[in-house]
């Protein structure tokens, strides 16, 4: 009996423990069943679709009207919104000073003096360099939906490839189910046409910012129309920022906030005077804040908040294309700053400044850590010559007035006086530029390194607008990189005669009288200019130059030599009016009287007695030679 107890207790024991084994495996069963299903559900990051990207993009503003990158800005609480989600960028910079010269480099991520598209406006438009695209096209080509609202404005050809839509209703709305998107849109709430108002505005319009307390930067004289043009802009700043706001409730309405990354910018900087066109901090520097969405925060490398690296539009193409997976083509001179990795050092940028309607000038800039470097290639103009569409605002004129009455100090004066080849900022202390450091001894390492970044630069751009605008148009427009680079060794060379005027006359002297005397053309264009560089310091060289004047082959040789006579008190007007008479080529003729502008109005007060009926016809009916022509009294003003 005991036995067979014995054998029904084994027995029991065996058929609990198959038992127990047999729910242990269905239980595991369970576990990977559940395990599978989460695995289906929850995709892995690498199968995520590629991230939505929307540029907001406000026009002529720079980062120093915004609270959050400086203390003298307004509040504007939707891009502040943007930063407790992303990061901050407070060094940020446009290339260039206005916007089609901006834009085209931030469509190609090129520099625009390499592919020649230096130039606002365009009086002809260049092709992209060989084996490169703008760079929607890629996105476009890998699956986006592209969609612009609506600015292009580019000096540069466009394939018509770019865009799915590009119109003032463009918007990622009409994108197939499911499909990521690229959307770019342009406000124009903070463009400078802005402040093209009324001086009845100026008496009657109640601004809310302060006008008593809002900040005049130190470079305008504090008066009644500098402060409320300070303030009104402001005011168009916080008008923006409610647009923004609207974009952003826009995207998390349709549940897409957490798939977006929003970049928030400029277009470059502006727009009181002084800014918009000029390649100083306050005309280069823009504000930069990126959300970065939930979804996709394994893309971005850095979790710094603030990011002080130096970004540039260079390398806004290439960020957009290394957020949507596709490779960054080797033609662009800009890099990703978000998924690049941490190897490189970014602290430099580099600025241009070249033609702005009939307005020339030629600057480049470095800037590297604190200090900013400007290279003035045409040192005795001023920043404050005629522009038409500048001078459409009541600032700009009352500032022109006050210089002109001797009513304004020296760092007030100075965008109307001539300018040193080269200058030093500590961008720091001195935000506005206005103690140059260049020859001060404590910083001659600074100088002499920013100096020699530049000339490097510009040499292996190579930098095409050490030809005029009108060569290069006639010579380097059907394929302008490949130009710039079969005649790179005589943009060097030029680039050395230029930097002549960085010496002392007794240096530079010798090397002036022998580029004179080449047969090239722009080896006597940038000696002429050395030489009016030194002005009187040059006078051993005058009779050569009075030579020059009067029987050089080249226009714009000519009209170089007229300015130096015109800067040592000689009268310039007979060799500059039998230039322009001369000339057959609008673009010629437009840079032919920027010359004499400057000569009437900043040297001696020179009179030009000129004949309508004796300048090309064709140069007469361009717009921008007319501006110059209603200026000057020639014709009347439409």
């Amino acid at each position: 009996m005991k036995i067979l107890e014995s054998n029904i207790m084994v027995y029991i024991n065996i058929k609990l423990s198959l038992l127990f084994i047999l729910l242990i495996g269905l239980q595991n069963c369970k576990v990977n069943q559940s395990t599978s299903t989460i695995n289906e559900v929850v995709p892995t990051n690498k199968e995520l679709p590629p991230p939505n990207i929307l540029w907001f993009i406000s026009e002529d503003n720079s980062k120093h009207y915004l609270k959050l990158f400086d203390d003298n800005g307004v509040a504007t609480p939707n891009i502040e919104s943007l930063a407790e989600t992303g990061l901050v960028f407070p060094n940020a910079f446009s290339n260039a000073p206005v916007c089609s010269v901006a834009r085209s480099t931030l469509i190609s991520g090129c520099y625009a003096p390499r592919v020649g598209a230096q130039y606002h406006r365009k009086r002809e438009l260049v092709p992209m360099p060989e084996n490169l695209k703008m760079f929607p096209e890629y996105l476009r080509a890998a699956g986006y939906y592209t969609s612009n609202q609506s600015k292009q404005d580019y000096n540069i050809i466009s394939s018509g490839n770019e865009w799915d839509e590009s119109s003032k209703n463009a918007s990622w709305k009409n994108r197939k189910a499911g499909q990521p998107f690229f959307h770019k849109m342009s406000v124009a709430t903070t463009h400078e046409s802005r402040l093209h108002f009324s001086q009845e505005t100026i008496d009657t319009f109640k601004t809310i910012v302060d006008q008593e307390t809002v900040h005049v930067a130190p470079i305008y004289p504090k008066t009644k129309t500098f402060k409320f043009t300070s303030a009104y802009y402001r005011d168009k700043i916080v008008q923006m920022d409610g647009q923004l706001g609207k974009v952003i409730a826009d995207l998390k309405a349709g549940g897409l906030y957490d798939d977006t990354f929003l970049f928030y910018f400029g277009d470059h900087g502006g727009v009181l005077p002084g800014s918009k066109g000029y390649a100083y901090e306050r005309g280069l520097s823009i504000p930069l804040v990126i959300h970065v969405p939930e979804n996709y925060k394994h893309l971005v490398e850095t979790s710094q908040k603030v990011v002080d690296d130096f970004v540039s539009f260079i390398d806004f193409g290439a960020t957009a294309l290394a957020l949507a997976g596709i490779e960054v083509p080797d033609e662009m001179d800009g890099k990703p700053f978000l998924t690049h990795t941490k190897s490189e050092n970014r602290n430099t940028t580099f600025g241009y400044a070249d033609r702005f309607d009939e307005k020339y000038d030629f600057v480049r800039t470095v800037r590297k850590g604190r200090y900013k470097y400007i290279r003035n290639y045409v040192p005795y103009t001023s920043d404050g010559l005629h522009n038409f569409y500048r001078y459409k605002q009541i600032a700009y004129l009352e500032w022109r007035d006050l210089f002109k009455e001797g009513k304004l100090n020296d760092v007030q004066a100075a965008f109307f006086k001539p300018r040193k080849a080269e200058q030093l900022f500590d961008i720091s202390n001195d935000p506005y530029e206005t103690n140059d450091l260049s020859s001060n001894p404590s910083y001659a390492n600074q100088l002499a390194d920013l100096r020699s970044e530049l000339q490097n630069w510009v040499k292996g751009m190579p930098d095409l607008s050490f030809y005029p605008e009108h060569y290069m148009i006639d010579h380097a427009s059907e394929n302008p990189t490949q130009y710039g680079q079969l005649h790179k060794s005589e943009i060097k060379r030029y680039v050395d005669i230029a930097d002549l005027s960085l010496l002392s006359f007794n240096e530079a002297e010798g090397k002036i009288s022998q580029y004179l005397k080449s047969q090239d053309p722009w080896d006597r264009y940038w000696a002429m200019i050395a030489a009016a560089s030194f002005g009187v310091d040059a006078i051993s060289l005058k009779e050569e130059i009075m030579l020059v004047a009067n029987n050089d082959a080249e226009n714009m040789v000519r009209t170089r030599a007229a300015e130096y006579l015109g800067l040592i008190g000689e009268s310039p007007v007979s060799a500059m009016t039998k230039a322009l008479y001369n000339s057959t080529n609008a673009t010629e003729v437009l840079l032919i009287f920027n010359s004499i502008v400057l000569m009437q109005d900043g040297y001696k007060d020179y009179k030009f007695d000129l004949d309508l009926s004796k300048i090309n016809d064709a140069a007469k009916n361009d717009q921008q030679v007319k501006r110059r022509l209603e200026y000057l009294g020639l014709i009347s003003g439409s």
